[in-house]
């Protein structure tokens, strides 16, 4: 018996040691890779428009609320230095830029595995009396370990995500379409922090951080998650998609599967915003010139051709059936969609930026790495 009781003290004892070390952050300056810069549409005297970002990210970035502000900063920085930050300036930013906020503060060994499901087994294995405290909460959902996942980190994933927006519009003076996160039904009561309900529903998540620095209260959740989500992350009625009134006018914001349905934009006509931001994430590399597999997590649209489906890329699909394919009928409204790009484990990305003005779909170079956009709106 002794020895058993040596033997498990020794055991726990490593694993302690292996849970709570390891967990240096590098100081480097973070790589913007950008490729891309522009004005979509010249006009000096413009003093309304609309910044698409694309940051490359890497899984590095995320490694601490530091890095990951430093990251983004640049890509601010060197929007202001190109003079796309005019007086009533939107910056709109990708699905899931905030969500891989999940390893900030881990083990090196998360940051730098080989693929996603590695990475999760390290958080759990480093973090298990946080994981065993979330994981009743969610026995309910299909994919129990990364709900619990998200849940155990969920406070802190928040609380970096605002610190490093609110720090941004202040600083540069402009509005931010924060791209999105996965987080439990969270929510905004103070006006420069994100609460969340560690046991309500996760929901992928986009805020709106006004000039000041202070986060809209009227946060946009994701109605049509795709399969891969599904697992975890719930649904939630279109219909309370809310607007935003703006400096830069009346905008609306759809989280990137949300773009597809019909439903989406009869909501949008009952708002009757002049803007309409989409922040994407297109998983796997060179998916967009990949033949289209259809409608991901939700029934096709009757308005859809299924003679579409393994004839036209995913590029097409989305220039036909998104944003630009269904903002031809509502042309009095501007569209921007971004796609999130870069090396984040085993998960791949693709995706270039959509511009929509007066119905019609802007022409502009490809960029696989980063890239900054300007849409004059005047």
């Amino acid at each position: 018996m002794r020895k058993v009781i040596i033997s498990v003290g020794i055991v726990v004892f490593a694993w302690i040691l292996y849970a709570y070390t390891g967990r240096s952050v590098s100081k480097t300056d973070p790589e913007l890779s950008i490729t891309h810069s522009e004005w979509i549409n010249t006009n000096s005297a413009c003093n309304r428009n609309i910044v698409g970002m694309q940051p490359y990210m890497r899984a590095a970035d995320y490694h601490s609320q530091e890095q990951f502000h430093k990251k983004l900063r640049g890509y601010f920085q060197a929007a202001a230095d190109a003079g796309y930050f005019r007086e009533h300036t939107v910056v709109v930013l990708p699905e899931y830029l905030g969500t891989w906020l999940v390893v900030s503060g881990e083990k090196r060994t998360a940051v730098e595995a080989q693929t996603i499901s590695a990475a999760m087994l390290h958080l759990v294995l480093s973090n298990p009396f946080q994981f065993l405290i979330a994981l009743p909460k969610s026995l309910h959902e299909d994919d129990v370990v990364a709900a619990a996942i998200f849940r155990m980190k969920s406070r802190t994933m928040a609380g970096q995500y605002a610190a490093a927006f609110t720090a941004l519009a202040k600083e540069f003076n402009v509005t931010i379409s924060a791209g999105s996160m996965v987080l439990p039904d969270p929510s905004v009561s103070h006006e420069h922090t994100i609460e969340v309900n560690t046991s309500g529903p996760l929901y992928n998540t986009s805020f709106m951080v006004h000039a000041d620095g202070r986060i809209d209260p009227q946060l946009v959740r994701k109605s049509f998650p795709i399969t891969s989500e599904k697992p975890f992350v719930s649904s939630y009625p279109i219909d309370a998609l809310p607007s935003y009134d703006l400096s830069v006018g009346r905008t609306a914001v759809l989280v990137c599967a949300d773009s597809w349905y019909p439903e989406s934009y009869e909501q949008l006509e009952r708002l009757q915003p002049e803007l309409v931001l989409v922040n994407s994430y297109c998983a796997g590399n060179s998916t967009m010139s990949s033949l289209w597999r259809g409608y991901d997590g939700s029934e096709m649209p009757e308005d859809v051709d299924a003679n579409d489906i393994g004839r036209i890329t995913e590029r097409e699909a989305w220039i036909k059936y998104a944003l630009p394919g269904r903002l031809k009928a509502l042309p009095q409204m501007i569209g921007v969609n971004v796609f999130l790009r870069g090396e984040l484990w085993d998960l791949g990305t693709d995706g270039d930026p959509f511009f929509i003005q007066g119905g019609e779909l802007k022409a502009i170079p490809s960029s696989d790495l980063g890239g900054i956009w300007s849409l004059c709106i005047d």
